[in-house]
């Protein structure tokens, strides 16, 4: 149960055995594109990239024997940019309960074999870093870009779901049922897009990409599951892959093989093909302290006071690069 503001014996009481987290704790996009701890770092709260395109190929382009060279041609590169939003939080503890380890709440007051030396600090840190995550990995995902013109209002960074415009499949907002042939169009139009889709083909700087996967939450990974379990040519998902330390369903594709990544923050009704290894965080790096930091605040009574900051935005790479599938219907065909 959250409390709003300074924590106190009364309303944070110590109970004796091991203590279990019940919120969702997993974020899984964030940890898969680099984690909380950082990946790229700027000097600036907006941050950019660019792209570059290649001119259209035509069949039989042959030229004369001995022909005075042809007229120049270039491609101009284009910029992407993004920003990095502010999260900012503040955990106070008083003096009292920071003293009274040893005063318990629970059915046994007495002490118990597993007993630990209680940090309420340390506690209260851990668990507020874990929800900032949470954050971060909701607005990587469905965030809406929020760049102000001062400081009356806070600055959101843009979520790869409202960046992908090239590759979406939707129905008018009214929800079908998830097929093969659903997917399976989405790829194409991403191959021919120039989605670096299979393990083995290159990305915008020439780097192999095998890390495109399929985003998806529960009961989408359920429809996937069923789909592809039930079509005979189609491989169900298997668990043979890792990615950032997580192991992860694979489905097969005419267009390669995929991990299927769950994570409990996408949309119920979507599912997104994400190229992993052109999405990184961002930090705005604070002169002295870093990227994400626990600092104490001044003194001002019988607390102990300690704000937690980071500035963090998402970088998406190409938004080509990336696909999305809306106005699905959910696992029990609603």
């Amino acid at each position: 149960m959250a409390i709003s503001g300074v924590g106190t014996t009364y309303n944070l009481p110590n109970y004796h055995g091991e203590l279990f987290t019940v919120a969702i704790t997993e974020t899984p996009f964030l940890s898969a594109i680099g984690g909380i701890n950082g990946s790229k770092s700027v000097r600036s709260k907006q941050f950019e990239w660019q792209v570059i395109g290649r001119r259209a190929n035509t069949t039989n382009n042959g030229a004369l024997e001995g022909q005075a060279a042809p007229t120049a041609t270039g491609q101009a590169r284009t910029n992407v940019s993004n920003i990095t939003e502010i999260h900012h939080s503040q955990i106070a503890v008083s003096y009292s309960k920071l003293a009274a380890t040893g005063q318990f709440a629970g059915v046994n007051v007495a002490p118990e074999f597993d007993d630990l030396a209680i940090s309420e600090l340390q506690i209260q840190t851990e668990a507020e870093l874990q929800s900032i995550a949470n954050d971060v990995n909701l607005s990587f995902l469905t965030g809406t870009l929020q760049q102000p013109a001062d400081n009356t209002t806070a600055r959101h960074t843009q979520g790869i779901l409202g960046a992908i415009t090239s590759n979406v499949s939707a129905n008018g907002g009214t929800n079908r049922a998830l097929t093969p042939t659903i997917l399976n169009t989405l790829l194409k139009t991403m191959r021919l897009a120039g989605a670096p889709l299979a393990p083995g083909t290159n990305d915008v700087n020439g780097n192999p990409s095998a890390r495109t996967v399929i985003l998806c939450g529960s009961d989408q990974k359920l429809n996937l599951t069923n789909v592809y379990a039930a079509q005979a040519t189609l491989s169900a998902p298997v668990r043979s892959q890792t990615v950032a330390g997580m192991a992860i369903d694979t489905i097969v594709t005419p267009f390669g093989t995929f991990g299927v990544l769950e994570d409990p923050a996408m949309p119920a009704r979507q599912i997104a093909v994400v190229d992993l290894g052109v999405c990184y965080p961002v930090f705005t790096e604070i002169p002295g302290k870093g990227v994400l930091f626990v600092e104490p605040l001044a003194k001002t009574g019988a607390t102990e006071n300690y704000q937690l900051y980071g500035e963090i935005g998402l970088e998406y790479g190409p938004q080509q690069f990336h696909g999305l599938v809306k106005d699905l219907l959910n696992a029990d065909g609603t």
